[in-house]
């Protein structure tokens, strides 16, 4: 018998990466500014189910009927019993 809330559906954020500007500088962009991160192209990125971290992965692009579109292969997921 399946759980009563497995077929409901949760928000999953993938977090790239951090940027901490200064307010002046975050008061000046505009279209085609260009806001540094914390992280490299290939680093980790990481999965949150509201401010639970559940997983970490590699992000790729898809191919096929979805060629462009953005996924994430996990690498590393957590025990939701305990967290990562």
């Amino acid at each position: 018998m399946s759980h009563p809330f497995s077929h409901v559906p949760l928000d999953i954020t993938v977090s790239v990466g951090r940027a901490r500007p200064m307010l002046r500088d975050l008061l000046r962009l505009g279209r085609d500014s260009v806001l540094p991160l914390d992280s490299k192209v290939d680093d980790p990125v990481e999965l949150f189910i509201g401010d639970r971290l559940i997983a970490r992965g590699e992000l790729q692009e898809l191919d096929g009927d979805q060629a462009g579109q953005l996924a994430v292969r996990l690498t590393e997921v957590a025990d939701l019993g305990s967290g990562l």
